[in-house]
């Protein structure tokens, strides 16, 4: 990632590897960057399927976020646990329906 980068990566995916009790990241800006254009990506990518699967299925909207997340956790496509629940999130916001998911405890409680 050259200085040059214009891209702003939000505080709460950076939190996502901050250790409880640290103030500094546990990975560098590379990494970070790295993992954030995955994320990103990821949820991105996923807005045409949840679109689809809200019309197919006729479910609620958080009934599909909670599938897609599942689905996250049953591929191995190298999500952490947090950047799993932080793509569903930011699905979420990508498609106005954050109303309809709040994260359970523990999780990651701010929107990206």
């Amino acid at each position: 990632m050259s200085d040059g980068n214009q891209i702003i990566i939000p505080p709460t995916f950076i939190a996502l590897f901050v250790e409880p009790g640290r103030s500094k990241p546990s990975a560098t800006r590379e990494q970070i960057y790295e993992r954030y254009d995955l994320c990103e990506d990821l949820a991105n990518l996923l807005t045409e399927q949840a679109s689809n699967k809200l019309w197919e299925l006729g479910i609620t909207e958080a009934d599909v976020l909670e599938r897609i997340h599942q689905g996250l956790g049953d591929v191995d496509i190298g999500l952490s646990v947090a950047e799993a629940q932080w793509v569903i999130l930011r699905l979420a916001e990508i498609l106005g329906w954050q109303e309809m998911y709040p994260p359970s405890q523990g999780e990651v409680s701010q929107k990206p």
